[in-house]
This record gives structure tokens, sequence and C-alpha cells, in this order.
């Protein structure tokens, strides 16, 4: 058998996070992102619950923002766990780092909003940890275009992977002959 990239996914090694894809964020999000990243995010969410990947959830002051966007919310597998926070990192709510810890992974899949601040705060926090960083640059967001370009551009600066959903959901399957492979490639119609 042919040695695996390290770079390449792995369902077994992999954690999802979304990071505060909240009603209140979302509506200063340009539209056509905003249900790019609602998509896919769905997609990603589907293909975790079926493919065992543990889902962590982060909400931003969800005093003031709200909870999760019913639109993901609906989707979370029903292991998912979710942390509020004040800090702009993930890193910085409580009980967070342990959690990620106890999932023995290394590898964590990142979407959300804003990609320019919660998104980079998480991801250069996350690479200083260790972790291997993949950033969606299709199911992460910013207001302005321009501050999410700029973001990702420092994220894979700092070692960050960036790659869209597809590649993710692929990469997690590996093989035509999976037995979810027909489920997750009938999302993508």
């Amino acid at each position: 058998m042919m040695a695996m990239h390290p770079n390449l996914l792995d369902a077994n090694n992999s954690v999802l996070l979304v990071v505060d894809i909240q009603g209140r964020l979302s509506t200063v999000m340009p539209v056509l992102e905003l249900q790019q990243m609602l998509m896919h995010g769905q997609r990603l969410l589907q293909a975790a619950g079926l493919l065992d990947v543990p889902v962590l959830v982060t909400e931003q002051y969800p005093q003031g923002l709200g909870p999760t966007q019913q639109e993901i919310g609906e989707y979370l597998p029903g292991n998912s766990r979710c942390f509020s926070k004040t800090g702009f990192s993930c890193c910085a709510a409580d009980g967070f780092n342990q959690a990620l810890v106890d999932t023995g992974r290394k590898q964590v899949v990142v979407i959300g909003q804003e990609a320019h601040v919660c998104v980079l705060q998480t991801a250069l926090e996350l690479l200083n940890q260790h972790y291997q960083v993949h950033v969606l640059e299709d199911a992460v967001c910013s207001r302005r275009a321009e501050h999410k370009n700029f973001a990702l551009q420092r994220m894979q600066q700092q070692g960050a992977t960036l790659s869209c959903h597809e590649s993710v959901l692929f990469e997690w399957l590996r093989d035509a002959r999976h037995s979810h492979f027909k489920t997750i490639s009938a999302l993508l119609r």
C-alpha cells in the first residue's frame, strides 16, 4: 500500500470546527458568500455525521449575536459540542482546548465567520499548538472580500492549508468503494 501524503485529510484524524455561524453576525455578510458558506457547511456536517468526524462549534457572545444559525444548527450531529466565547479565538473558549485534545485528532477543518477575525486567530493558535489546520475558502466569509483575502493569505503564510469543501469530502472518503460514497457524492448535486 502506498504511503499517504501527510497533508491529505483522514476522516479518522479530522475534527470539523464551525466558528461563529450565528444569525446576527450573518446579516452583515455578503449574501452570496453567506449562502455558499451555509450550503457547504450543511454538506460537511452531514458527511461528518456519517463518517464519525467530531464537530466542535463556537458562538461568539451568544447573548448579543444569538445562537448558531438554524441552517447550520439543524445539521449538527448529535455528538457535536458547542462553546460560548467572548475571546475571538476559539482557543479562548472555556473547555474548547481540552475538548479538542480529547478527540485525539490532529487535523482541524475550519469553516465560519469572520475569516479575518475569529477564523484567523483560531487558525494561528491551532497551528501554534501543532494542529494541521485546513481552512475552507468556500466555507468562510467576512463582511468585506479584501479582509477575507488578506486573512486567507496570512493563514496560508503561517502554515494553514487552504482548501474547499469538496476536496475535504473526497479526502474523507478516499475511495469510490467507501460505503458512504454514494450518499456523500449525492450531496454535491
